[in-house]
């Protein structure tokens, strides 16, 4: 442990930089009517349909969770090879960027094939913003705009999102592929996962909420239905009329088939009730470590939306690029 006391010590001073670089004031002389901009643009599309404020909230936690290192520059581990590079993954709109003859990126990655959505919308805000201050907003801070903007329309709480972030020049199908965590994974697998983003395992539990809205398909949850042993009979003979033992795969079922467009804290009570959708969300409440958390925000909703909120900004910091890193793309589909 002492040898690696060097490396947190400087992830602790550059995590006090871009705390610093990062404030929900960032635009507020450059851009004043960004958040204005970005709620109008959301409150149509989630008029439009409930689910894409899910689909904007998981697209924004694609996008920071996969980043190749924290600081593994100066002791933890890492595969880049200075600190510089270790921060071009991570909240910086890196997902978004198409792929092209020369270059492949995040969309194709296994976690986001055909799953991750909203890309329309960040299109639409985009062009929203570009039209009333052009070249000044990135396209990082507009996807964390949205985010809690769809998390607030859909009855959930609100926060005060820092901004300040650049946009990455480049993306990472095989971080993409290895960072994400899976609707397979184990709570140990889950708590490692976030810890090693500086999550803890609060954090974790509090953002497995965003569950309480959204959908997901059969061929990720069919296991569970089938085989887990910690699933209520009469939840999982109801998901099987639409999810079969074959085929069917990409058939939809709600995250929270309690209030599945209401962000609130009935996902929590599902779990306690051996309701979770997915065998990743069931393993919060299991006979482990977060059985307790899982039982207070299941009666106490303020307590998870405060918890959520808290998690949020703190997802909202990892390895954003700041100063004069990455740039600020006009087309959030490709570079400059």
């Amino acid at each position: 442990m002492a040898s690696l006391l060097p490396g947190f010590i400087v992830f602790s001073l550059l995590a006090g930089v871009l705390h610093g670089q990062l404030s929900p004031s960032f635009y507020a002389t450059t851009c004043p009517n960004l958040q204005t901009i970005v709620r109008s643009v959301m409150a149509q599309a989630v008029s439009q349909e409930p689910r894409m404020g899910a689909s904007i909230l998981r697209l924004f936690f694609h996008d920071c969770f996969v980043n190749l290192c924290l600081v593994a520059f100066y002791g933890v581990v890492t595969s880049r090879s200075s600190p510089s590079e270790c921060w071009d993954q991570g909240c910086d709109a890196s997902i978004l960027l198409d792929d092209t003859a020369n270059f492949t990126g995040e969309k194709n990655a296994a976690p986001n094939a055909n799953s991750v959505r909203g890309y329309v919308v960040i299109d639409a805000i985009k062009t929203r913003v570009e039209a009333a201050c052009n070249a000044t907003v990135s396209c990082a801070d507009i996807v964390a705009l949205a985010a809690r903007d769809g998390v607030y329309l859909l009855g959930g709480p609100t926060w005060a999102v820092p901004l300040g972030r650049r946009d990455a020049r480049t993306a990472s199908l095989d971080a993409a592929n290895s960072n994400l965590p899976g609707p397979f994974s184990s709570l140990a697998t889950l708590i490692s996962m976030f810890d090693a983003k500086g999550l803890s395992a609060q954090d974790m539990t509090a953002l497995s909420g965003a569950h309480t809205i959204g959908m997901a398909r059969c061929g990720l949850f069919r296991s569970r239905i089938f085989n887990d042993a910690n699933v209520n009979a009469s939840f999982a003979a109801e998901r099987k009329l639409t999810c079969p033992a074959t085929g069917g795969d990409g058939n939809l079922a709600p995250l929270d088939v309690a209030t599945p467009n209401l962000f609130d804290s009935s996902f929590y009570r599902n779990l306690v009730a051996a309701r979770g959708l997915l065998h990743s969300d069931q393993e919060l409440f299991n006979g482990g470590s977060q059985d307790a958390l899982v039982r207070n925000y299941s009666v106490n909703a303020t307590a998870f939306a405060s918890d959520f909120s808290s998690a949020m900004v703190k997802l909202g910091y990892l390895s954003p690029l700041t100063g004069k890193n990455g740039e600020i793309r006009l087309n959030c589909r490709k570079v400059n």
